[in-house]
């Protein structure tokens, strides 16, 4: 045999024992963690959690980036663009299954990255100045029906299409009042100058606990341990629920040894115990899963809260 028809039979396998060796050498520099928020937020935090274990676990620094705008929609542009070698990582939360209701997106939702796991849960709590009428939902519920027009405060993402579905769902027609933030909306809430939030369980709570507003339900599969006290909206109107959520992704493409050393290390990172009490006195409960199971987790928001836009008639712009 020839020496040239030695090396071309050689050659695929050292092309395989190169790529094999490339993985398992995974993390080979700095994997930077980008959060398309700004600092501060439950994502920004989970990922400054994440990323001291990860560091020490790999011998390789985890800086965290955060590239916030658009609500979202620039770092995650950022994350789609990078190489799919797993160095690049993106943390973001609900707001990426539902922009496709609001924006028309320089990237595709699914297609265009590799879901690696989720990260956390967040309940929303429906509240209202201490002086609004009704305390429960059902009372909630009666109120609408006979004054409609009942308004809510939104920021966008969910906290904006929580209350839009729960009109659909109870035929009660709520009047969506938009602000820039919860920081910017508590006071007109408190001074009853808009009478509803869904707000996050972390934004509302020191209010709630001052006394300043009232909680009248959370909207989670269960009661939140923050405010065990409060009913889940579904003890009255069955099967609601919305919430905010993280997950960790990367680029598309991520080769398959990549995706379950990362799955494995971030789940790991996530489950740490300091990690899981951190986030609970955020108001967060950590939530983990397979890369198949948070996939299909984001198609089956991106339905949900895709149809409840389109049938308040939001359209992408």
């Amino acid at each position: 045999m020839t020496i040239t028809r030695r090396a071309a039979l050689a050659a695929p396998a050292l092309l395989l024992a190169t790529r094999a060796g490339a993985q398992a050498a995974f993390p080979n520099r700095p994997v930077r963690i980008v959060v398309p928020y700004t600092p501060g937020g439950v994502s920004d935090i989970t990922a400054r959690l994440m990323a001291e274990p990860l560091a020490a676990g790999w011998g390789q620094p985890v800086p965290v980036e955060n590239r916030a705008g658009a609500d979202g929609v620039i770092g995650t542009e950022v994350i789609a663009r990078a190489a799919p070698d797993g160095h690049t990582l993106g943390l973001v939360s609900v707001g990426h299954p539902v922009n496709p209701a609001y924006y028309k997106l320089p990237f595709d939702t699914l297609r265009d990255f590799t879901f690696v796991t989720q990260t956390t849960s967040t309940p929303l709590v429906v509240c209202a100045a201490k002086g609004f009428g009704p305390g429960t939902v059902a009372e909630l519920i009666a109120h609408a029906k006979k004054n409609p027009g009942v308004t809510f405060a939104g920021t966008g993402g969910v906290v904006r299409l929580a209350p839009v579905l729960f009109g659909q769902q109870t035929g009660t027609e709520l009047a969506y009042v938009p602000y820039r933030g919860s920081t910017q909306a508590h006071p007109d809430l408190m001074a009853g100058r808009v009478d509803i939030m869904f707000d996050t369980v972390p934004a509302a709570l020191p209010h709630i606990q001052s006394g300043a507003l009232k909680a009248l339900a959370t909207t989670g599969a269960k009661r939140a341990p923050q405010l065990p006290d409060v009913p889940t909206v579904s003890e009255t109107l069955a099967g609601f629920e919305a919430a905010t959520w993280g997950m960790v992704f990367a680029p598309a493409g991520l080769p398959e040894a990549v995706l379950a050393k990362l799955n494995a290390d971030c789940v790991a990172a996530l489950k740490r115990p300091e990690v899981v009490e951190k986030h609970r006195l955020l108001g967060a409960e950590v939530v983990t899963s397979t890369p198949a199971q948070i996939r299909a987790f984001t198609e089956s928001e991106m339905k949900k809260w895709g149809e409840a836009a389109r049938k308040a008639g939001i359209v992408p712009q």
